[in-house]
């Protein structure tokens, strides 16, 4: 597809936006500044953050110039988007060691060396930090009426809910003259966001307008949802995050090769750089062969390999094979097997003296429901320690059995796999 609009459209990444004809005419007719704004409200970025890092990515490739902003301003305020109260505001200095994290996690999926179409990172922070109060409400608040605020869904349901402080409610100016300013800086004339962000967006458009008396684009992606229509980006263990210090590439790995047959073409399109072609070959195949999981595994390579590298990547799949008897689970890094564990709720059994016999161990990792069964299974020679058969019902492993000192993989049959991690006693 030679259009980016309708490549986005056939990727179902646009939700609404300001005139469509327009902005598809101006993406056409030559290199336009996009930029979206990444609010450091948490440690890192998480896979709805991911979205629009990935179409600020497909619009620089269709040659166009990216701007990623890191909201050490806007951070420190909270938007009231999506939010049913008030947000706790975090400490300055917390929201500035936020702000270094993201603004390399941003930097990550962006080319800063492709010449005119170079990205750019920039932090609100910048241009808000030396205005005064005053200057902030002649030069951008006298642009805003109060009854249209009050209209916006965001604020509308705050209010509904009982109430929004007057710091959440200029959230929106402040966002709108973030667009003021990169419009003014770096002649950016398109805004991209969430559509729960689209009061913001519109908010900017009208600034420009009535500041500059010019005319720009807001683009909206939908937040992606699953089947059942709850929202990505949380499991039960919390956020899918970007960042390999809050979540493990293993178990981002394994978050996308475990997704339902019926989400992979929708997630492909959204977050593979797949054509049309790969991806209807893919889910013919899936089609056919359903046990494979053939498009689960293309999907979570290439997601993984875009957030955490090729090597990364080729550690996590060494682990998803190696757990199932099909690699050495000794080549395992320390990092990856103590993922492995966490993914798989490793049982804590305490080092007292020896080791409990692997019945016992089996049964406490849930491989077996009871200690009679596992005994049961290495009978009937469908037992494995670290993926090597155990035939003996009294079998006790050894220190040297530990991996790395600490874990042990226990596995009944092909699929059902545990673990243990052996601690100090005390």
């Amino acid at each position: 597809m030679d259009d980016i609009i309708d490549e986005l459209s056939w990727r179902g990444l646009i939700a609404v936006s300001t005139d469509i004809d327009e902005l598809r005419a101006a993406l056409n007719s030559g290199r336009v500044t996009v930029y979206c704004g990444f609010d450091p409200t948490a440690p890192g970025l998480h896979i709805g953050n991911l979205v629009q890092l990935l179409t600020l990515r497909r619009l620089q490739l269709a040659g166009h110039r990216p701007i990623g902003l890191v909201g050490g301003a806007t951070g420190l305020i909270g938007d009231p988007s999506g939010k049913s109260a008030e947000r706790v505001l975090n400490p300055a200095e917390v929201v500035a060691g936020w702000v270094d994290g993201i603004r390399g996690e941003v930097s990550r999926f962006l080319d800063f060396d492709a010449g005119e179409t170079s990205a750019l990172v920039v932090s609100n922070l910048d241009w808000t930090a030396p205005m005064t109060a005053l200057e902030f409400l002649r030069d951008i608040g006298k642009h805003f009426s109060v009854n249209r605020m009050l209209d916006r869904e965001s604020v509308r349901a705050r209010l509904e809910a009982g109430g929004i402080s007057y710091t959440e409610f200029s959230y929106q100016l402040l966002q709108a003259m973030d667009y003021l300013e990169l419009y003014r800086r770096y002649g950016c004339t398109l805004q991209l966001g969430g559509s729960d962000q689209w009061g913001n967006l519109v908010a900017g458009v009208g600034l420009i307008r009535s500041v500059e008396s010019a005319s720009v684009h807001a683009l909206a992606t939908p937040l992606i949802t699953k089947p059942d229509g709850t929202k990505y980006g949380k499991t039960e263990g919390g956020a899918i995050w970007l960042s390999a210090d809050l979540m493990p590439p293993y178990a981002f790995y394994q978050f996308w090769l475990n997704v339902s047959d019926a989400e992979v073409p929708g997630l492909l399109r959204v977050f593979s750089f797949k054509t049309r072609e790969e991806i209807d070959e893919l889910a013919r195949e899936s089609t056919e062969r359903p046990a494979a999981r053939i498009g689960q595994r293309a999907l979570a390579e290439e997601v993984t390999t875009l957030v955490h590298g090729a090597d990364e990547t080729g550690r996590a799949i060494a682990a998803s094979r190696a757990l199932f008897g099909q690699g050495s689970l000794t080549d395992l890094d320390e990092r990856t097997l103590a993922a492995v564990a966490a993914e798989v709720r490793a049982a804590q059994v305490p080092r007292n003296g020896g080791l409990p016999p692997v019945a016992n161990m089996m049964a406490a990792a849930g491989v077996a429901p009871t200690v009679s069964a596992a005994r049961r299974a290495i009978a009937g020679g469908g037992a494995y320690l670290n993926n090597h058969k155990v035939t003996d019902e009294r079998a006790v492993p050894g220190a040297e059995d530990l991996l790395h000192g600490r874990y042990l993989i226990l596995r009944r049959g092909k699929r059902t796999v545990g673990a243990v991690e052996v601690v100090p006693a005390g």
